[in-house]
């Protein structure tokens, strides 16, 4: 069975090494492009894409759905957007391959009961990197033995949230088996205001924000006498489309929503 993918930020840095990918993937097909401008075009009279790339780009996401019938949405696009998109796919019973971070509790609450009743998959990822989904994964198991632990993630300066949603994300694997504690001296002060980072349960999220960066993040875990460091870097956005990859072949086969890729694999 040919799966039939449309993306949503087609092009975003992400969204056109995810064109790339699904064009070049045996087994799918792109039928469909979501984005604000260009609407009416194909994806061929763009500069950035093939010129024998007929795929038409739409602007209302119903409509998209309705004339093209895809089976998958991958979204790759804002936080403002995402939501309503991924709320109007589910609706439609169209799974969606998420990985544009900044939901909220409430949102994702709201979403997994929506996925639940219309039995229609769907997949948040935080990361696509099959790399930083083991960081996590060995992150959670480094804290039940050293809970003294905290996360700087390291971001281009392009990105919109933070901390971000891989640090968030790894935050709350450690909560699971690590009891809530203050870090740090009881009476210290910061004399300038964040200097310390987030606070999650007591540990500590930093987030750095450069020009020439990707995705990068370090788990740093300390005991008496030692440290821990367990880092991931992604140095292109490759990285990320094997995941993308198996999240779609994966979407196939769920009726309800998974936020992490850990919890697939």
């Amino acid at each position: 069975m040919t799966i039939r993918v449309a993306i949503a930020g087609c092009r975003g840095k992400m969204g056109k090494e995810a064109v790339k990918t699904v064009v070049a993937q045996e087994g799918m097909e792109l039928v469909a492009a979501l984005d604000y401008k260009h609407v009416g075009e194909s994806l061929a009279e763009l500069e950035m894409f093939p010129a024998d790339l007929d795929v038409p780009i739409y602007l209302n996401l119903v409509q998209l759905i309705e004339e093209t019938k895809p089976d998958v949405l991958i979204d790759l696009t804002s936080p403002q957007a995402v939501y309503e998109h991924v709320k109007v796919s589910l609706l439609h019973q169209v799974r969606s391959v998420v990985g544009t971070t900044g939901f909220t509790d409430e949102q994702l609450e709201e979403l997994t009961q929506l996925a639940k009743e219309q039995n229609t998959g769907c997949i948040i990822a935080p990361n696509f990197a099959i790399g930083a989904v083991l960081m996590m994964k060995f992150a959670k198991e480094a804290a039940k033995y050293l809970p003294n632990v905290e996360i700087i993630e390291l971001h281009h300066d392009r990105k919109l949230d933070a901390p971000s949603g891989t640090a968030k994300k790894t935050a709350q694997m450690i909560a699971e088996v690590r009891e809530e504690q203050k870090q740090g001296h009881p009476l210290e002060k910061e004399t300038m205001p964040g200097a310390r980072g987030a606070d999650f349960e007591g540990m500590r999220i930093h987030s750095v924000r450069l020009p020439g960066l990707v995705a990068h993040q370090e788990v740093i875990f300390g005991g008496k006498g030692q440290l821990l460091t367990i880092r991931h870097d992604s140095f292109n956005r490759e990285s990320f489309m094997d995941g993308i990859v198996y999240c779609v072949e994966k979407v196939m086969e769920l009726e309800q929503l998974v936020y992490g890729m850990e919890n697939i694999l």
